[in-house]
């Protein structure tokens, strides 16, 4: 339930109002599969009431963890457009609130305001989520890996090429002004 708390306490009443009225709740009975891992999806979930276990694809009765009232579900696919990496399946009967991907785009879009807040809460909950999976983690050594070309979306990629551009351009920069000695 915290982590709803941090989104929530980003954004203001008027956005909490208009989740609530562009989104539609939807009821899911136990052992339903809400997000299927590599399926897209084209919309993100805030869970009301239940709880949903999370599992990969090659291990279906291993859950990797387990998802309740307040959480937020396909968050990750809606920034970065690439399919689920995790099946989510109810564990119980649950009620999510179902948030459309174009619907919240067409406001992000109209809203600046809303865009910011937005942003920020999912940024908050993604860097919560990354904290909690380094402190499960500690024991182990962890090291950057390269990106694979492949996994990214055409908007990633994009994205990355200009970041190279400008990271090129910001390098130069930088040397172009250092003092001279």
């Amino acid at each position: 339930m915290e982590r709803i708390l941090f989104i929530l306490g980003i954004l203001d009443d008027e956005d909490v109002d208009w989740l609530v009225t562009a989104g539609s709740r939807r009821e899911l009975a136990a052992g339903e599969v809400l997000i299927q891992q590599g399926e897209p999806i084209d919309a993100i979930y805030l869970i009301l009431m239940g709880q949903f276990w999370v599992s990969l694809d090659h291990s279906p009765k291993t859950y990797i963890a387990r998802l309740s009232s307040g959480e937020v579900m396909g968050e990750m696919s809606f920034v970065d457009h690439l399919p689920p990496s995790a099946t989510v399946t109810a564990s119980e009967s649950s009620v999510v609130l179902m948030v459309e991907r174009s619907v919240l785009n067409r406001k992000l879009d109209q809203d600046l305001g809303f865009a910011k807040r937005w942003y920020q809460a999912l940024a908050t909950l993604l860097s919560i989520r990354l904290r909690g999976t380094v402190k499960h983690l500690e024991a182990e050594f962890w090291e950057p890996t390269e990106l694979n070309q492949a996994l990214l979306s055409s908007d990633m990629a994009d994205n990355m090429t200009l970041g190279g551009i400008r990271f090129d351009w910001l390098i130069r920069r930088l040397r172009d002004t250092e003092p001279e000695i």
